[in-house]
């Protein structure tokens, strides 16, 4: 099966593991800001009630999380993947 042809097989694969990353990603953000701040909710960055110190940290946490989660789950789809057919996706 040609590269291109397989790409687009995997691209809905892709699209359900990208939905399902951001459910998990952001339920594990929310956990770790109930962590580090006394607030349950994070900062908006145009939130004036909070400090840019507060907001930049909570980019930053939601940032490494978002990323971490995603390649997680990504990797995980293209091995599942690779398991069911025998070749890596894209």
């Amino acid at each position: 099966m040609k590269k291109r042809k397989k790409k687009l097989l995997y691209r809905p694969v892709g699209i359900a593991l990208g939905a399902v990353s951001g459910a998990v990603a952001s339920a594990a953000f929310k956990q770790a800001w109930k962590i580090v701040s006394d607030r349950d909710d994070a900062p908006d960055p145009g939130d004036e009630d909070r400090g840019l110190g507060e907001v930049l940290l909570a980019a930053a946490i939601q940032g490494v999380i978002f990323s971490v989660v995603r390649a997680a789950v990504d990797r995980g789809g293209a091995v599942a993947v690779r398991r069911m057919t025998g070749t890596w996706p894209g």
